[in-house]
This record gives structure tokens, C-alpha cells and sequence, in this order.
């Protein structure tokens, strides 16, 4: 087996593709992937030894089992070119997701809806990057009707590149804010980023739909030859976030069957997100009853936009991310809700580069502006600003600060980057 076409015949016969030895199922194509701690390499007996059908590995040490091992250049690149030609075997719609914030949820809520009416196979989790795109990809078995492919990025170019493997026909940018700054170098460089999903769709005739509550995704979009719009008004699919609750209600004024949607969502930040799942399955024929069924039924998990109840308490558990931006929308949501004590405790902010301590700094300047029960910021360079709030260096010691203050009838709300571990503040 030498080629690519070979490869891909084989993979046929055996369609499940791994990179992780703990994850193996017998038959699985295993490939010998690398990184800064680990060699793959060095488990490709292993990976056979458990069952796979093939070890497909890049150094040629380790080539020890001829008949049952594929040597090549570069596993990573063999990987994605081997998803490349699956997909080129697909004649389906593959929707593209990207964006700052709400990738994730927005990816789970389209594919949700459509998954109620279509075949639907989608990215698990986050597997957003240069080996979970194609392994969503080669995740796609004969039969699927449509695939959301999210795509994740922290540097230019990168979203180019998952595109030139998915080939997507449809697209969403969910927003555009300050993330990943040290990599992308400025809000503009997320703008160029992200970006390259239109600009691939633009060369490929493809189809976006968009917020137009964000005019710069509508200054983006010029030139794509179908921009599907949502949005509160002067849209081809509009809305109203409706706040009676913790939970967000959503009235869809630009379709009576769909009518009012009431998710198990937190936070007037998740209406465009929303919205996007109805303007994808009405564009997509989706009955309007199963796109509400679909969307009232989708309930939240990992730690995105939960809502928890400890007793007398309401906790909004955001943890599993934060930027400059879903901060601010974060602490702009929660101020609007109606509480009699509402308390705070906050992550910091990861990947901002030169201007981490003065992002830290203005969302210290924000939490000043409104009344809060308590607040506690949480490591990282919220220990270089000025404030007047409690400050404690981890997750472990904001737990302990929790559990002693012994509130009751509080709303509560939990944020902060992954790396912070917020979670473990009521676990």
C-alpha cells in the first residue's frame, strides 16, 4: 500500500480512523500522529496489537510489521489527505462553522435541528482543529445527507486550510471579537482569520448565512453569491430574545409555525446562535415543528451557558471558555437579570498576548459600573490590575471562598478560560 487511492480502498473496508491507542476499537485504521510530548510512533504495535486493521506511521524505526503498517512522509498529512479524498467522494452539503464565540453551541444547535429531519453528522465536542477536521471528515459514512464541520483557529491561514479538506459548500461566522490576540495579533487579525471561510465560500459559489446585527459580517460577505440573513429585524429570518427567566425565551417573528422557543440557554448572547439553527433548518426544509422540538430540547452540557441549581441557588456555569468579548456579554446578561443577590467569580483571560492586563483592567472597569453582591477574580493577570473585588489565586481557593459564604437564594455566575478549571468552583 503506497498511495493515497490504495489507502483510501482500504479505509473503505475499514472506515474508523483513530490517533489514540486508549480510544482504539478492533478494525480501526490507527495513525501515528506527533506533538510536542508524544510520538505516536511509538505505539503502532500497541495500536496493532489491540486489533487495528493498519498503522499508518512516519518513522522508519518504528516499521516493524510490513503486511500491517503503512510508512509514509507525514502521518498528520496522510491524515488529511485521506479525509480530503473521502469528502471529494461525498455529494452532500457540508456547513462550515467558525467564529470568536458560540461556535460550539451554534454547531450543536444546527446540527440538533437538523439532525431531526437529514442524517445529520456533525463535530463531537470541539474537535476543531488540524486533526479533528478530518477526522470528523473520515467520521462521515455513506447515507449522510448533510455535515457540520466546526472549524477552531488561533493564527492565520489556519481556517484556509480546513477549508481546502472540507470543501465546504455553506458557511457561519458566528461574531468576530478579541480572542486568541496573541496569536492573530489584533481584533483586525481575528477579522482576516476568520474570514477565510467567506472568502473561500466567495471562490467556491457558496452560501453563508449570517447575523445582521453585526454589520462588519455583512461588509465581509460582499461578493458571496447567496447570504441568507437572521437577526432581530430587516432580516430573511427574524427574531426577539424574550427575557422572562434564567433561561432564554426566543419569539421567531418571521415564521408563525416556529413561534415562541423557549431554551434551556442562558443569556441574551445565545439569541444569534439561536437564530441560526431556525434560519438553517427553515433554509433547509426543516419542519417548523421539528425545529422547535429540536431546539427547546437541546439541553447544554460541558460547561457552556448551564444553568444549575444548588439548593436555593441558580448558577450560570460558563466556564469552558473566555475572551475579552463573551465576558463582556456575559457580565452585560447578567446584570440584566432580576436577582436580589448576584455574585461573580471570574477566570481570567488566556492567549491575549501585550494586551492581557489591560483587557483584564477594563473588565475590572465594567464589573465597577454596576451593584454586585460579591465578586472574586480568579488568577492568571487579574493579580495585576486595579480593583476592589476579591482576588484569589485558583479555581481550588475560589471553591473554598464559595462554600464558606454559604449564600442562599443567589444567582451566581461562574466564567473564566478553560485553562482556569472555573468548573471545579461547585464541583
Amino acid at each position: 500500500m503506497t498511495s493515497i487511492d490504495e489507502l483510501y480502498a482500504f479505509y473503505q473496508q475499514h472506515p474508523a480512523v483513530q490517533t489514540d491507542t486508549r480510544k482504539l476499537k478492533p478494525n480501526d485504521i490507527f495513525f501515528a500522529l506527533k506533538g510536542p510530548n508524544f510520538n505516536g510512533n511509538a505505539y503502532a504495535e500497541a495500536a496493532l496489537q489491540a486489533g487495528a486493521a493498519l498503522a499508518v506511521i512516519d518513522e522508519e524505526v518504528y516499521y516493524t510489521q510490513p503486511e500491517k503498517m503503512m510508512l509514509v512522509k507525514d502521518a498528520l498529512h496522510t491524515l488529511q489527505e485521506l479525509a480530503l479524498w473521502h469528502r471529494r467522494q461525498l455529494n452532500i452539503p457540508i456547513l462550515a462553522i467558525t467564529g470568536t464565540n458560540g461556535k460550539t453551541t451554534t454547531k450543536e444547535l444546527v446540527s440538533t435541528v437538523l439532525a431531526s429531519t437529514y442524517k445529520t453528522v456533525a463535530t463531537v465536542g470541539n474537535l476543531n482543529n488540524h486533526i479533528g477536521v478530518p477526522l470528523t471528515l473520515l467520521s462521515i459514512p455513506a447515507g449522510t445527507q448533510i455535515a457540520v464541520i466546526e472549524m477552531g483557529a488561533n493564527h492565520q491561514h489556519e481556517i484556509e486550510a480546513y477549508c481546502r479538506i472540507a470543501l465546504p459548500t455553506h458557511g457561519i461566522i458566528t461574531n468576530i471579537g478579541k480572542a486568541h490576540l496573541e496569536g492573530f495579533g489584533s481584533e483586525e487579525g481575528v477579522r482576516k482569520a476568520k474570514g477565510e471561510l467567506y472568502d473561500y465560500l466567495r471562490e467556491h459559489d457558496g452560501t453563508v448565512f449570517l447575523c445582521n446585527q453585526y454589520p462588519y459580517l455583512l461588509d465581509m460577505s460582499k461578493g458571496i453569491m447567496e447570504v441568507i440573513t437572521y437577526g432581530e429585524k430587516d432580516a430573511d429570518f427574524t427574531g426577539r430574545p424574550l427575557a422572562e427567566s434564567a433561561f432564554l425565551g426566543v419569539q421567531v417573528t418571521s415564521d408563525e409555525e416556529v413561534g415562541t422557543l423557549q431554551t434551556r440557554l442562558t443569556g441574551a448572547y445565545n439569541f444569534p446562535n439561536v437564530m441560526a439553527a431556525v434560519a438553517v433548518g427553515l433554509y433547509f426544509n426543516v419542519p417548523p415543528a421539528n425545529i422547535k422540538a429540536a431546539i427547546e430540547g437541546y439541553v447544554p452540557s460541558n460547561n457552556r451557558s448551564q444553568v444549575i441549581q444548588q439548593g436555593s441557588n441558580t448558577i450560570i456555569m460558563d466556564a469552558y471558555n473566555a475572551n475579552p468579548s463573551s465576558m463582556k456579554a456575559a457580565i452585560e446578561n447578567f446584570t440584566g437579570i432580576n436577582a436580589p443577590k448576584k455574585v461573580l467569580l471570574l477566570g481570567a483571560m488566556m492567549e491575549l498576548g501585550p494586551d492581557s492586563v489591560k483587557e483584564h483592567q477594563a473588565l475590572a472597569d465594567l464589573l465597577q459600573r454596576t451593584h454586585w453582591h460579591a465578586v472574586v477574580l480568579v488568577g492568571g493577570d487579574f493579580s495585576k490590575i486595579k480593583q476592589p473585588y476579591v482576588y484569589l489565586e485558583n479555581a481550588a481557593e475560589a471553591a473554598n471562598w464559595l462554600q464558606q459564604q454559604q449564600f442562599t437564594d443567589t444567582y451566581i455566575l461562574v466564567k473564566g478560560s478553560r485553562s482556569m478549571g472555573m468548573e471545579k468552583v461547585i464541583s
